[in-house]
């Protein structure tokens, strides 16, 4: 690493991550998007008007919508510590709807599967979460499935591997041809 590339990786590390892991270890290739791509992520984990239950109900549909193993892996674990019941999990990686969930569990998942499927979510969608969450969580959460369908791409594209010993809970896009 270079001294930028040090500097952002010694900036990450010392921050809540606490390690550099997926998609930042593609991007410190170039430090200022890495600087910049990490600033995000930060303020739309950690920063948003979002519980940590329904951010990683977004990301995780996000990842599955996006056929990410290793976004899937990694936000499973972080779900599974949100209190995200198993049954919740294994639907939204089943890509089916989730029995049981709460009500501001349900439109969030709507919302994510919606703009996740559709590019955009309906009048209707729209309208629930809005009046439910407000206008600054709508925005939140809204760049928060943009961003981690970047993550995802990212991923994806560079192989970032899971780790040592972890089966992927589906195969990656670029594999599916091969089955």
């Amino acid at each position: 690493m270079d001294a930028a590339q040090r500097a952002v990786y010694d900036k990450i590390v010392s921050g809540p991550r606490g390690k550099i892991q997926g998609p930042l270890r593609a991007v410190l290739h170039n430090a200022e998007l890495a600087d910049r791509w990490q600033a995000f992520g930060a303020l739309l984990r950690y920063g948003t008007s979002l519980p940590p239950r329904l951010s990683e109900i977004a990301i995780l549909v996000t990842g599955r919508a996006c056929r990410s193993p290793f976004e899937w892996y990694a936000h499973r674990i972080e779900g599974e510590r949100a209190g995200i019941e198993p049954p919740i999990i294994d639907a939204l990686l089943a890509q089916t709807e989730p029995p049981g969930m709460s009500q501001d569990d349900a439109l969030v998942w709507r919302y994510a599967v919606e703009l996740n499927r559709d590019k955009s979510v309906s009048n209707a969608t729209y309208a629930a979460v809005l009046q439910r969450f407000g206008e600054r969580t709508v925005v939140e959460l809204t760049a928060l499935i943009g961003y981690y369908t970047m993550v995802a791409m990212t991923l994806n594209c560079h192989e970032i591997p899971l780790p040592e010993g972890v089966q992927p809970a589906f195969p990656l896009p670029q594999h599916e041809a091969l089955r």
